[in-house]
């Protein structure tokens, strides 16, 4: 009997795989009707239409006053050390994706980790100063998880020694603190919008900056360094967002907040369910915070657990849950920092406890009830 191209295949549940991030897609229909603006206008890159449209709309969002986007998320990091001229060291932290450490080192300058703090994943600010030298010109901390740092603290400590503040806030978009953005902590902040995170434009990111000389500065920096047809004032580069992947980010700004609420259920169901599991702990929210449930990691205590993290890991994977050890290892650990002093595994002791325990289980608005629950009865099991 031939076979029916257009008959919808029963999904194979022996084989299905729970992984650990889908991406948020906007309604195909919807797409392609932009995509016929676009077509008609002829005009896909270069500060279109769109692209105009959706840092307005992400200013709105976010409530923030000024955002350029960029073609991904690690270029914002990138030139917002070119803005702000940033040289020397930075302080930062080892417990991040690479691209945090990666800016600074295409950058020329050099950077000095400090230890994290066990409650949250982020940098400890009560280690910081100890770290800053003459050289020293900036703090690079990362909202780990969408978790929020203990701004306040940082920002004390960088007005007293003169330094500038770049947030890596790939994981916080939409977090607020008692309403506040986040985004408008320290000099400036950076966004991914890469098709893992809670909001995406398939591949992008943003840089969020307070006032329009910045905006300006960072607009022309992110095109070659033009500022008219004939005048380059600056060596940028070319990471501007086109309008395809602009349009894309209008429609998933729509129903990113659904995905949020979607996230916030199954982050409920696991701590419900993994609450009372010896040698798992977990983040719980923090009152006054809106969080974005862009993860949610556990992590293991082998010797209450019974098991170590990376049995359990390869466990879920034999079942085919897709967890991911993020963050590990850290990125003191990759060869071309682990030679730094401040690499040393005696400086970075939570960092190195939290790499080593640490699994992100699956998370994504569209994560079915039937696997949240294989997930926590194998975790329980």
């Amino acid at each position: 009997m031939a076979s029916d191209n257009n008959s919808v295949k029963t999904p194979d549940k022996a084989n299905h795989k729970i992984t650990v991030t889908s991406p948020l897609l906007p309604d195909l229909e919807e797409f392609n009707a932009l995509l016929k603006e676009i077509w008609a206008s002829r005009w896909i890159t270069n500060n279109g239409s769109f692209h105009q449209r959706l840092e307005k709309e992400l200013c709105e969002y976010l409530k923030v006053p000024f955002i350029s986007l960029f073609t991904n998320g690690t270029l914002p990091l990138i030139t917002s050390l070119q803005a702000l001229r940033i040289t020397g060291e930075v302080i930062t932290t080892p417990y991040s994706f690479v691209a945090t450490t990666h800016s600074l080192w295409w950058n020329g300058i050099k950077p000095v980790f400090v230890d994290i703090d066990p409650a949250t994943g982020n940098i400890d600010p009560d280690r910081i100063e100890a770290a800053i030298t003459p050289m020293t010109t900036a703090i690079m901390p990362v909202h780990v998880y969408g978790q929020p740092c203990d701004m306040a603290k940082i920002q004390d400590i960088a007005d007293k020694y003169g330094l500038k503040v770049i947030y890596d806030a790939a994981h916080a978009f939409g977090v607020e603190v008692n309403g506040e953005s986040v985004l408008n902590a320290g000099d400036v902040a950076t966004l991914s919008f890469h098709a893992t995170k809670v909001y995406n434009t398939i591949e992008g990111g943003a840089l969020v900056m307070h006032d329009e000389k910045t905006k300006r500065r960072i607009d022309h920096l992110k095109n070659f360094g033009f500022v008219s047809e004939t005048e380059v004032v600056a060596p940028g580069i070319n990471s501007k967002m086109d309008e395809i992947r602009a349009a894309y980010g209008i429609l998933n700004l729509r129903q990113v907040d659904e995905a949020i609420a979607s996230r916030r259920r199954v982050a409920d169901r696991y701590r419900e369910a993994l609450g009372d599991t010896e040698g798992v702990t977990f983040f719980r929210d923090i009152p006054g915070v809106r969080h974005n449930y862009s993860y949610f990691p556990i992590f293991i205590d082998a010797g209450i657990y019974g098991m170590t993290r990376d049995e359990l890991y390869s466990k879920l994977k034999e079942h085919n849950v897709l967890g991911r050890r993020y963050f590990y290892p850290l990125i003191s650990d990759f060869t071309t920092y682990r030679g730094l002093p401040s690499a040393a595994p005696s400086n970075l002791p939570n960092a190195r406890k939290m790499a080593d325990s640490v699994i992100c289980l699956p998370m994504h608005a569209t994560l079915g009830e039937e696997d949240v629950e294989k997930v926590v009865s194998l975790i329980r099991r």
